[in-house]
């Protein structure tokens, strides 16, 4: 009985790790095979993006089960939830059943928001990024109706799940449609693109890409494979579903022109930008509100130190620099006793960086028929979802030195 109590613990563990995995298999193996101990097993796990085995041997018996969730970013509640709960069990603090009866609430909890403000979140965080595009009034009030389109596609779909493989077509096809017909009409206010990409952000794979490539770096080749196979996937369905769009509206592919507005927002626009963009992530992502103040402070953070670095050294630099920064001060902050999980703490400030926008912006380049920019966009996309993953990867080695397990 003991042994199928431990077994069914860290199959539930297990299984919450894998859905909110966003910075790779390599925690979700150090932190199941940490609490197994904690419950007086032994385990092995082989993990892949969307699955594990686990392997548990206890009071002489050796069980193997399978596991499979897909992993989504959209329940830092959750992650928040789990941490304290993980340190107690791989304490010892608890014992197997105890632990399984608090797992298995984490995972049946509701999300702290409900749908109305998931979805002022949705636009919030597309209307703060807007400037980032392009800094213009225009910019901001075209992606607060064009957010508010896809806020209610992100929220409408969580009663009708099977659609969800295809959510990111069918809002990028959507807001295309509406963006061609309505606000798109002159290059003054800028190219269809850049007015299309802030209220698509939120299905922007740029946290797959970087999770994708630090596994890579890692050693877990196939399930950094696997999972940057997918983050192309994504991309290509935005990418898709513009063109779907001018399709639909029989433009020509030259319609996707790539061309930037002058910019008349004011300093004060793109300093409080941020703040409406980090209280969208906060109820986006189902992140508990009292972590808007800390993660306020790291979004401008990592802007202020990616600004710096890029005036000194250019944009590959000052993006390594704002990503190894934000990844080291996200782990001393996250090896506090109490302190929120690394994955919450970074990412807002990673949402910064933009890097899964420029494989969108790069292929619809292509698409319209620029492939010198096109090709420039991608190129420029690999380099600094590397310059990322690499960053966070050596911010956690230098403020964490020692492994968090064997």
């Amino acid at each position: 009985m003991a042994h199928g109590q431990i077994t069914g613990a860290l199959v539930l563990l297990t299984g919450l790790l894998l859905r909110n995995s966003g910075e790779g298999a390599e925690e979700v193996e150090q932190s199941a095979k940490a609490a197994a101990r904690g419950l007086g097993a032994q385990a092995e796990l082989v993990v892949v993006p969307d699955g594990a085995t686990v392997t548990v041997a206890s009071h002489g018996r050796v069980t193997t089960r399978a596991v499979r969730e897909f992993p989504e970013v959209f329940r830092m509640d959750q992650v928040v939830a789990l941490k304290p709960l993980l340190a107690a069990i791989t304490a010892g603090h608890l014992d197997a059943l105890e632990a399984d009866r608090k797992l298995a609430a984490i995972e049946a909890s509701r999300p702290p928001y409900p749908w109305w403000l998931k979805l002022i979140g949705v636009v919030l965080f597309a209307v703060g990024f807007a400037p980032l595009m392009q800094p213009t009034w225009y910019e901001v009030w075209t992606t607060a109706v064009l957010g508010t389109v896809t806020a209610a596609l992100a929220v409408g779909v969580e009663r009708v799940p099977r659609l969800t493989a295809v959510l990111p077509l069918v809002a990028a096809t959507t807001v295309s449609l509406v963006t061609l017909e309505a606000f798109a009409r002159t290059p003054a206010h800028g190219g269809p693109v850049l007015l299309m990409l802030p209220a698509l952000f939120y299905f922007v794979p740029g946290d797959y890409l970087s999770a994708a490539t630090a596994e890579l770096a890692a050693g877990f080749i196939t399930t950094g494979a696997i999972r940057l196979v997918y983050a192309v996937f994504l991309l290509v369905q935005l990418y898709f579903g513009v063109l779907l769009g001018l399709v639909i509206t029989g433009r020509d592919r030259h319609a996707l022109f790539d061309v930037a507005a002058r910019s008349d927002l004011p300093r004060w626009a793109l300093f409080l930008a941020w703040i409406v963009f980090t209280a969208g992530t906060v109820l986006a992502f189902a992140i508990p509100a009292r972590l808007t103040v800390p993660l306020l402070l790291l979004v401008y953070f990592t802007v202020g130190v990616q600004s710096g670095f890029t005036e000194l050294v250019g944009e590959v630099g000052g993006t390594f620099a704002a990503a190894t920064a934000l990844g080291a001060l996200a782990t001393r902050l996250a090896a506090r006793p109490g302190g929120p999980p690394r994955i919450v703490l970074l990412l807002p400030g990673f949402f910064t960086l933009t890097v899964g926008s420029l494989g969108m912006r790069g292929l619809t380049d292509l698409a319209g028929g620029h492939p010198v920019q096109g090709f420039h966009d991608l190129t420029k996309m690999i380099t600094i979802v590397t310059a990322i993953a690499v960053g966070l990867v050596l911010g956690e080695v230098v403020a964490a030195p020692r492994r968090r397990g064997p």
